[in-house]
């Protein structure tokens, strides 16, 4: 008994599946907002099956079904009040053919749409097309300007806007960093991602690239949006320039400053350790030109940078030399130690010992009035 109730179901479901495969629509179908859509319908060897009737009816979640057009073929056409009154129609007037055409689709079309069939005497035979809306989502990107710290900020954006289906979001850089995208879901059905990248930003990763990558179903390829990184930070300042040759009346000494800042820096200030500056000493922006190197040289210059986040100092120490003086014909000079100078008028009958540079390990030289600021000479081999 229960092998005969199997045997029955079996046929059952096979006649019904044979049923349904005579009913042939489109499995998919995609259209984008404001198109039009067909959706095909036709009805294969019916043989001795009498059509009756056919409809189509939508169903935007499961379970909720809606007519939307219905044919006889004595009363005709036939368009139920729904969202679709006046955007559908058959294409053909004809029970073998009734596919129909849907004008200005929203994306609140997208759904099931079942073409149905009221045959005799094998009863309802039917056919599904899944309208699949689509939507182009409005990418965009964009860095964000912070300051260098510890604590990890937003660094850049990423959005792709009313898009359908959701579009995916990824990161390409070398900054050492993390990323979180959420998803929101619009009132017509599109869906809205937003993505961040997060990192605690250092000076060093001023001007890094950064890269977001959007997917999405409608687009070809990944559209892609590169940027640089904007990290804000006070100056970091270094004078170059010194050259260890700042002999007594050189008239082409000078020291640069240089400041790493953003934003860049605004203004630069020379002063030394005593506070003024000599009177031989100009500035010129960044520069500080020696006009004649003297005693009043011998000191601590100071470089401070300014932007509108704070400042920076760098500070350097210039040791007069007396003479320049010729080795074996080389040209060269006295390096002295710390900080010497010949005192003419200022001191008298004290001595004053030059050190020089050796390379045979030569005693240095008698002590000499510092009047005479008199230097040893000694022939290199």
């Amino acid at each position: 008994m229960g092998s005969s109730w199997l045997i029955l179901g079996v046929i059952l479901l096979s006649s019904q599946v044979v049923r349904s495969q005579r009913v042939r629509v489109l499995p998919e179908v995609e259209a984008y907002p404001n198109e039009s859509v067909n959706l095909r319908c036709e009805f294969t060897n019916p043989g001795s099956t009498k059509l009756t009737q056919v409809s189509w009816i939508f169903e935007a979640t499961e379970g909720h079904r809606e007519n939307i057009a219905v044919f006889h073929p004595t009363y005709g056409e036939s368009f139920p009040k729904s969202a679709f009154k006046g955007r559908v129609q058959f294409t053909q007037a004809s029970l073998e053919y009734p596919s129909i055409r849907i004008d200005s689709v929203r994306m609140s079309d997208a759904g099931r749409y079942t073409c149905e069939y009221a045959t005799y005497p094998s009863g309802n035979e039917q056919g599904t097309t899944t309208l699949i809306m689509l939507a182009k989502p409005k990418n965009s990107a964009t860095p964000v300007v912070v300051q260098a710290g510890s604590a990890k900020v937003v660094v850049a954006r990423c959005e792709a806007l009313q898009g359908k289906p959701a579009a995916t979001v990824t990161w390409v850089t070398g900054a050492m960093g993390e990323y979180n995208s959420t998803s929101q879901a619009e009132s017509d059905g599109t869906v809205t991602v937003k993505s961040e990248y997060r990192m605690a930003p250092a000076s060093t990763d001023n001007g890094r690239d950064i890269t977001c990558m959007i997917s999405q179903r409608t687009q070809d390829r990944p559209q892609t949006f590169p940027m640089k990184l904007v990290v804000q930070y006070p100056p970091t300042v270094r004078i170059e320039g010194y050259d260890n040759n700042w002999y007594m009346g050189r008239t082409d000494a000078s020291l640069t400053c240089h400041a790493d800042a953003n934003p860049k820096v605004v203004d630069f200030t020379w002063t030394t350790l005593s506070g003024n500056l000599p009177a031989t000493a100009k500035v010129d922006q960044n520069r500080l030109l020696v006009q004649k190197v003297d005693e009043s040289v011998n000191t601590t210059f100071i470089c401070e940078a300014k932007n509108s986040l704070g400042s920076g100092k760098s500070q350097l120490t210039a040791a007069v030399i007396a003479h320049v003086v010729t080795l074996g014909g080389q040209r060269s000079h006295d390096v002295c130690l710390g900080i010497i100078a010949c005192h003419r008028l200022k001191v008298r009958n004290m001595f004053v010992g030059n050190i020089l540079l050796q390379r045979s390990g030569a005693p240095p030289p008698p002590l000499l009035p510092s009047h005479e600021c008199v230097h040893w000479r000694k022939k290199y081999h």
